[in-house]
């Protein structure tokens, strides 16, 4: 099935299993993936202005689409009592056979129907921090087991970002990014400020290399030993 065809279905879906879910007082928790800004870029005709078979008029009609379920929960009775989390995975054209190419990691996120005033943030954080903000915000208190950290709490200078594709990790802290990948090799790169070009680095900084590998070796073996869950 086309992505955007897709797309339209798993909206009708999501919002028919939150209903269900409402109608018995269950609480709900639902990961909806949309795959409409990949090949063939088609969606449904007749809901945006541009024609198909571009990214561009795929990611015009993602926009299009969330509009409608965000449009469609707000008529729910549940929908007060739900917070949306929107994010995406990577810019385009972003797997590299190496190298990882920060400039097309950069990706927005949303938190949306917050009980409070809207905020932006800019500081720098990965997809697994996006968790533990949200529970942040709701004042949870809970144990966990999760890599991520809760930005409002992660001190000035601190902050840190995960960066991998099919072969590569790493992981941006400051204006250093320290790749490892499947060969056991080990590189770190400056990164510029305004355009995110990376320069290797003659001399490597081991405490932020041993930093890396710690957090992708000892997260493997927990998945692999079954304890990444929290309470």
């Amino acid at each position: 099935m086309p992505g955007a065809f897709a797309m339209k279905t798993c909206i009708k879906q999501a919002i028919k299993y939150a209903d269900r879910s409402s109608n018995v007082n269950e609480p709900f928790f639902e990961f909806v993936m949309t795959t409409s800004n990949h090949k063939p870029f088609t969606f449904p005709a007749g809901k945006i202005e541009l024609p198909q078979g571009s990214r561009d008029a795929a990611v015009k009609y993602t926009d299009y689409a969330l509009g409608k379920f965000i449009a469609g929960a707000k008529n729910k009775p549940w929908f007060n009592n739900t917070v949306f989390l929107i994010v995406a995975d990577h810019c385009a054209s972003s797997a590299g056979k190496w190298e990882i190419n920060i400039d097309r990691h950069h990706i927005p996120a949303i938190i949306y129907n917050l009980p409070r005033q809207p905020q932006k943030i800019e500081r720098l954080t990965s997809q697994i921090d996006l968790m533990p903000t949200l529970f942040g915000y709701l004042n949870w208190n809970y144990n966990t087991a999760l890599y991520g950290k809760d930005i409002n709490q992660v001190k000035p200078g601190e902050e840190r970002a995960f960066i991998g594709n099919y072969r590569t990790l790493g992981m941006l802290k400051g204006n250093l990014f320290t790749q490892i990948d499947d060969r056991k090799r080990i590189k770190q790169f400056g990164v510029a400020d305004d355009n995110k070009t990376l320069t290797e680095q003659k001399v490597q900084n081991k405490d932020l290399a041993d930093e890396t590998i710690a957090y992708y070796q000892t997260a493997s073996e927990r998945f692999k030993n079954g304890k990444m869950h929290s309470k």
